[in-house]
């Protein structure tokens, strides 16, 4: 049980469905109910699917490469730390889509699914393996469905502020978790040398 809170909790950091929340309102801005629950399940099945994928046939693609785990373990780190920064940093900007496929693009990926899921997915499965990790997974990408199914109530508790303040500590804790990646890379890239 240690191993699936392990993987679930930096998981449900990088998903970051609460910092995706906002977003999610504008673009489904005056959509109806039905409509709106359609976008949900297409982003969600969308964000489950691709992820799923990822974790299957990502560590196939790094050996062809000839990435260990722990070259991926730093640069996984390292791209974790600029995705944080940016977005404790700065705000997300958003551009038109089409409302037929705003749940799989952008909604499901890259909002849900994006480099952040897909590398913590492989550095964790790398950790504690693959059924735990698809586990964690899967159910923080339901978790951000849910979240989107009451994503109207949630803002009027949370408010904007509210909702920015939740995702920036997100990415914090982000952060944290992309500082100590990079440290265990590098830790077992000087063991392998000696």
């Amino acid at each position: 049980m240690t191993e699936f809170w392990l993987c679930f909790v930096p998981l449900f950091v990088a998903v970051d469905a609460f910092g995706v929340l906002p977003l999610f309102i504008s673009l489904t801005d005056g959509m109806d109910a039905a409509r709106q629950r359609a976008v949900i399940l297409q982003s969600v099945m969308t964000a489950a699917i691709v992820a799923l994928a990822f974790l299957g046939f990502g560590p196939v693609l790094l050996g062809f490469l000839g990435v260990t785990e722990s070259d991926f373990m730093v640069a996984g780190g390292l791209l974790l730390l600029v995705f944080s920064l940016r977005d404790l940093l700065t705000e997300k900007k958003q551009g038109r889509h089409d409302p037929e496929s705003m749940g799989a693009v952008p909604i499901g990926v890259p909002l849900i699914t994006g480099p952040a899921v897909l590398t913590t997915c492989i550095l964790l499965a790398g950790l504690h393996g693959r059924w735990v990790t698809g586990a964690a997974l899967v159910i923080n990408i339901a978790l951000a469905g849910v979240v989107f199914l009451f994503a109207h109530p949630l803002t009027k508790v949370l408010g904007r502020t509210g909702s920015k303040t939740l995702s920036k500590v997100f990415n914090l804790l982000l952060s944290a978790i992309a500082v100590m990646l990079i440290r265990k890379g590098l830790v077992e890239i000087l063991a392998a040398k000696h």
